[in-house]
């Protein structure tokens, strides 16, 4: 109710009825003073403020009046038509537009004509950005074919001075136990003892620098077929029931497709680490020209008011910070014991 009378109709009635109050004080004070300065037979005092009352009574009637005609068909219309457009460019639908008739050449109207003219130019930022992504999925291919020369190097380095020499140590200490096995039985056993911890150190050498290799992208696969493989995977190693719904068809530029795999990966991995989840829906489809992400798990959820939380997850960060590099929005909703909730929309 008060932010009902808080709309710019009953500010124009406020500023009528105050109008009205100022005007009826000076009235009053002029006829007053002439009463008592001159005293003409004609004004008495009945008379003054028999005119005051039907003076205020026919003002107020056409304040409220006034209030509503010059707001109730034409500025209000028109304000409320520029907050719906506003909020649909913050949306992200930049094709939005809003028309004014030709006459109107007042403020609201040239204010409708720039935020049309506003509408193109940011979709041309979104392009811009889209493109910039491409740009730097393109960089990140470079770089990650350099970052594969060096990381095998450097697996080269670490099978000769760990592996390889664990492998020669293990040839050397096998025929010394061969050896030995006629003269020196006890000793034998001891050093196939040796043998056989050097064997599972070298194993366990070996599970390192594979798990290095292990791939976090995309790897080439379509976004529908990445995501499937992911969460396949994820439901061999959890007890978590995942439910996923996104078309087979579905195709994005790949700096999209990069950036939103990584976002569910992200989410992902936060609902295993901190949900305490039973179930988890991912929902991805392709509407107009728009991509809309929905994520939700029954976990424990947390406040989402909190500022302290939302500076701390670095998770919640990147995805962020990932969704608005593609000119999208953004948007989580928790409470405690009750879930989470994350929606993503992305102009493509």
């Amino acid at each position: 109710m008060k932010r009902k009378f808080s709309s710019i109709r009953y500010t124009f009635i406020r500023s009528h009825l105050s109008h009205l109050f100022l005007t009826t004080i000076f009235l009053l004070s002029i006829l007053l003073s002439v009463h008592v300065l001159f005293e003409p037979a004609w004004l008495t005092v009945q008379s003054i403020f028999l005119f005051i009352l039907l003076y205020v009574s026919v003002s107020f009637l056409l304040s409220v009046y006034s209030g509503f005609k010059s707001t109730g068909n034409s500025l209000k219309t028109r304000l409320d038509a520029v907050s719906v457009l506003i909020k649909q460019f913050s949306n992200g639908n930049y094709q939005s537009s809003i028309s004014f008739l030709e006459d109107d050449g007042d403020e609201l109207a040239r204010i409708g004509k720039e935020l049309n003219e506003l509408g193109p130019k940011l979709q041309k930022q979104v392009k811009s950005l889209q493109r910039m992504g491409d740009e730097k999925a393109d960089f990140a291919k470079s770089a990650h074919k350099a970052a594969v020369i060096e990381e095998r190097q450097r697996i080269a380095r670490d099978l000769h001075d760990a592996v390889s020499q664990q492998l020669f140590a293990l040839t050397m200490m096998s025929e010394a136990s061969v050896k030995q096995f006629d003269k020196n039985p006890a000793l034998a056993r001891h050093q196939m003892n040796e043998v056989a911890a050097a064997a599972l150190q070298a194993q366990t050498e070996m599970r390192a620098l594979l798990l290095h290799l292990r791939p976090v992208h995309l790897s080439g696969d379509s976004l529908p077929t990445g995501i499937s493989k992911l969460i396949n995977e994820l439901r061999q190693k959890s007890q978590v029931h995942f439910i996923l719904d996104i078309h087979e068809d579905l195709r994005l530029s790949e700096a999209i497709e990069e950036h939103v795999f990584r976002i569910v990966q992200e989410s992902l991995s936060n609902i295993l680490r901190h949900a305490n989840a039973s179930q988890v829906h991912v929902d991805i489809s392709k509407k107009s020209k728009e991509l809309f992400i929905h994520i939700r798990d029954d976990g424990k959820g947390f406040d989402v008011t909190k500022d302290t939380v939302r500076k701390t997850s670095y998770g919640l960060k990147t995805m962020q910070e990932r969704s608005e590099e593609l000119g999208g929005t953004f948007i989580i909703r928790s409470n405690p014991d009750e879930g989470t909730y994350i929606d993503i929309r992305i102009p493509c």
